[in-house]
């Protein structure tokens, strides 16, 4: 199908949103589908710079279209929609509620992919004249935690039969013939020694503190954060100076493109979020979230030491996972105590995430989102 896609995050951007959106559209390019992705802006950096940072393989167009900040970028998705329209695109695929509703307006199959709860006085009237407008079309939630809050919220407005659950993915073919953990560490120069990894940000409710707690619970072991931006970065190394923590190393920012490498170079790979998660945008997402590390991990074929939220069962198990209540550092010691001398507990969990990981591809999710249409 010719494809169009419209979202207002920035591009390129180190952003979850922003990986998020491009791995989704590549995805769909190599199903064979002729996409074309327009993001606001005045200009893109050449197609390779985007394939580094963001691990893509198959090229796809990606655009920018002006957008002005005091028209809360309804221009921008009016005039990108209607471009759709006139250059023969078969599918509307967006992230913007406004941009669904033009295109309905304009009698597109649109797909809308919503990520969190309506905000503002008119997030839930879009959402809510999404449902109502007559169309093809479907919306998909990343999780079932939150398309039951969507139904709440939306009460008889909200039409099950629309609704999909598509949950993030990772992308196999970066995880394909990784070296053990030893061998990934020799690659990357880092520390011969049993090693816990962390990829992702540092924002409020990640978990940082717990995990700079158990470093120096455990001062054998390395601790490999991966990420961040600069100014938290930055933070974080002058506070582990004074405190004369030896045992955490900081990578800062990497592309996507080796971040497999940094995942693989762990025995143990966390997910220490707290019982409230805020994003780039601020907002909690602890109840609907399904983070991308989550994916990427299980293609690791590493260790998953997880906080125990309930949102996180639809997709981790027992079997593939171990869980510790959240904030709870005590547990988190005992758990992590535990696995570090225990190798069969870890090879068997290792292996069930292996297997698990291919059901949660972006391809896959791309061919499911898009049935019917």
């Amino acid at each position: 199908m010719k494809i169009a896609a419209i979202t207002t995050v920035t591009i390129p951007a180190t952003t979850a949103n922003s990986i998020e959106v491009m791995k989704v559209c590549h995805a769909m390019a190599q199903n064979g589908h002729n996409i074309s992705l327009t993001v606001p802006g005045k200009e893109m950096p050449e197609w390779k710079s985007l394939a580094d940072q963001y691990g893509l393989q198959q090229q796809f167009q990606v655009k920018t279209r002006r957008a002005w900040k005091i028209l809360k970028r309804y221009d921008f998705a009016w005039s990108t929609v209607r471009n759709a329209h006139q250059t023969g695109a078969e599918l509307l695929y967006t992230w913007s509620s406004q941009a669904a509703l033009i295109g309905l307006w304009y009698r597109m199959p649109t797909i809308l992919e919503v990520h969190d709860l309506p905000t503002g006085k008119f997030g839930p009237i879009l959402l809510r004249n999404f449902f109502r407008i007559e169309g093809k079309k479907r919306l998909l939630c990343i999780t079932q935690a939150l398309a039951t809050k969507l139904e709440k919220l939306l009460g008889e407005d909200y039409h099950s039969e629309m609704v999909q659950i598509a949950p993030n993915g990772t992308d196999l073919s970066q995880y394909q013939d990784l070296p053990d953990a030893k061998t990934a560490r020799q690659m990357l120069s880092l520390p011969e020694k049993m090693t816990v990894g962390y990829t992702g940000h540092f924002y409020q409710g990640r978990g940082i503190e717990l995990l700079l707690s158990l470093a120096k619970a455990f001062p054998d072991v390395n601790f490999l954060w991966v990420g961040g931006n600069p100014t938290n970065v930055q933070q974080w190394r002058e506070k582990l100076k004074r405190e004369a923590v030896q045992n955490i190393i900081l990578t800062g920012f990497i592309a996507n493109t080796i971040l497999p490498l940094y995942q693989a170079a762990a025995e143990i790979l966390v997910m220490p979020y707290e019982t409230s998660i805020s994003g780039s945008g601020g907002g909690n997402s602890a109840e609907i979230c399904s983070p991308m590390k989550m994916f990427d991990y299980l293609a690791a074929g590493r260790v998953i030491l997880t906080s125990d939220l309930p949102v996180f069962h639809e997709v981790l198990n027992e079997k593939n996972a171990v869980f510790c209540p959240p904030e709870d550092t005590e547990s988190w010691r005992k758990q992590l105590s535990l696995l570090l001398g225990n190798p069969l507990l870890r090879e068997s969990l290792c292996m069930q995430a292996r297997q698990d990981a291919a059901q949660y591809t972006w391809q896959r999710r791309a061919e499911r989102a898009l049935d019917g249409f």
